[in-house]
Formats: C-alpha cells, sequence, structure tokens
C-alpha cells in the first residue's frame, strides 16, 4: 500500500545541532515525514569521506524546534556515513527523498567534492535514491558555527520547492543530484537559474601562518577574485553577481566529455 505522504532522511555536515539542518526539517516536515540523521559533530569538509576511524554509533535524540518535539539520530561518522547508516539501519524502508543541509555557506565550482553537504548526496544517489543539496550564502566566520543571526528561512522555502519537484518530477537519467546555492539576502520571491559548475575552486587556500611547523597550522580559506569574470551561466555568477538561486544538476560520471578516439590517438602519437 502506497504511503500517503513521502518519506524524506535528511542530513547535513555541520552537526546535529545545526539551525540550518533543523530550517530544512521544518520546511521539509510540510511536505513528508522527515528521518533526521547526521554527524554528532561538525562535519564540514569532509566530501564523500567514509572514515575508517568513524565509530559508527547512533544516538536517537529528543530535540525540540519551534515548539514540536523530534526523535533524531546523531552518528558518528561523516555526512556521507550518516546517509548510509540512515538507509541501512534507522530508517525502516527506502526514503523517497534524501537531502542534505542547509549549509552555512554557498558550495560551488569545483570545490563542490570537498564539501560534506554535497558528498553526502553522491552517496545518496550512488545508491539510486534522489538526493538534494541546498547551501545559504554566507560569511566564512559563520561556515563552522551554529550562529543564530543566520537567518534560514528562504532557504528553507526553496529546500522544500526542490524536495517537491524532485519528489515529483522524472528527471532525465543523466542528473544524479540537485544543488541549491540561496543568496544570503534571499526571500521566497527570490528567482531562481539553472546554471553549470564554475571551473574555478571558488575558494582559494590560504597558507598557515606560523613561525614552526611544530606549531599547530591548518590550511584556511578565503574567497577567490574575478567572479564578475566567470561565464554567466555558472553558479558562482549566478549566486554572487545575478544574486540569484543557482540550481546545477550533478552527474556522478566524472569522465572527461572527450573523443576517446582522438583521447587514444594522442596517446599513441
Amino acid at each position: 500500500m502506497k504511503k500517503n505522504k513521502p518519506h524524506i532522511l535528511l542530513t547535513n555536515d555541520d552537526g546535529i545541532r545545526s539551525p540550518g539542518l533543523w530550517a530544512a526539517a521544518s520546511e521539509l516536515s510540510k511536505i513528508g515525514y522527515v528521518t533526521v540523521a547526521a554527524p554528532r559533530e561538525q562535519s564540514s569538509g569532509m566530501g564523500r569521506s567514509l572514515p575508517s576511524t568513524s565509530d559508527g554509533i547512533i544516538r536517537k535524540e529528543q530535540i525540540q524546534v519551534n515548539g514540536q518535539e523530534w526523535s533524531v539520530y546523531a552518528v558518528g561518522g561523516s555526512p556521507a556515513q550518516s546517509v548510509l547508516h540512515g538507509i541501512l539501519e534507522i530508517v525502516p524502508h527506502k526514503p523517497d527523498l534524501v537531502v542534505s543541509g542547509i549549509n552555512y555557506g554557498e558550495n560551488v565550482g569545483l570545490g563542490i567534492t570537498i564539501s560534506g553537504t554535497v558528498g553526502a548526496t553522491m552517496e545518496a544517489a550512488s545508491l539510486g535514491f534522489p538526493a538534494l543539496a541546498v547551501s545559504l550564502q554566507t560569511d566564512t566566520q559563520y561556515h563552522l558555527s551554529h550562529s543564530e543571526d543566520i537567518d534560514f528561512s528562504a532557504a528553507g522555502y526553496f529546500t522544500a520547492y526542490f524536495a517537491r519537484l524532485l519528489l515529483e518530477k522524472k528527471f532525465q537519467q543523466e542528473v544524479d543530484l540537485v544543488k541549491v546555492e540561496v543568496p544570503s539576502h534571499a526571500t521566497p520571491e527570490t528567482a531562481w537559474q539553472v546554471g553549470r559548475l564554475s571551473r574555478s575552486r571558488y575558494y582559494d587556500p590560504v597558507p598557515a601562518k606560523r613561525d614552526s611547523w611544530e606549531q599547530p597550522g591548518p590550511i584556511s580559506y578565503q574567497h577567490s577574485k574575478g567572479v564578475e569574470l566567470e561565464a554567466e551561466d555558472t553558479d558562482a555568477y549566478i549566486l554572487r553577481v545575478k544574486k540569484l538561486v543557482a540550481v546545477t544538476p550533478l552527474n556522478l560520471d566524472m569522465t572527461a566529455r572527450v573523443k576517446f578516439s582522438d583521447f587514444d590517438k594522442l596517446l599513441r602519437d
């Protein structure tokens, strides 16, 4: 017997206590049953990794969100591992959709493989599930925070908006997942545009400032310059210059789009 409402598995990379996660949960619960399985710790920058050091412990917790009591699952693992535990152990049947977000900070350009937000949806897509990754543009100072100064209301609206589309429409076989980037000052009335990934990193690495390699010195990052020089159909340009919601269909097949005969000839000449 078919369920009246779809079942949505929700995760993120900022951790189970993130206000962005709960903004997504609140909006998604209006269209389906939501199961939250997210890393118990801050897990940004983990990509699609499945660390062997993760303990895999799952703790069921109760959290109050907007006066509503939620049963959630805090997972000892990466965002991708949270998806696996959610699908294999927590959800009693296959979810209709996997959503990751809402992330503190945009995930655009060549940096998406670093993103735990996108990595979680890549893992879901690799198992054949429709998947949606949503991020909100924020200043870098907020990226690893759970700051309540950030307004996720518009991003929550677009999370539910595109979740409905993924649940209702049959996308082309080439579309494995959908990535959505919401501008920092967006409203539900902000227009959206489909675009491709930028070929830039978007975030440039910054070396550690220290006197000795014996001192702790994590590499940091900063926004790349020249976004206005990006092609107008890229996610970076749509988000930062046009200030529209950038929607990018992604495919897990990273094979270079070249004629194999030409590439073979190049190798052999």
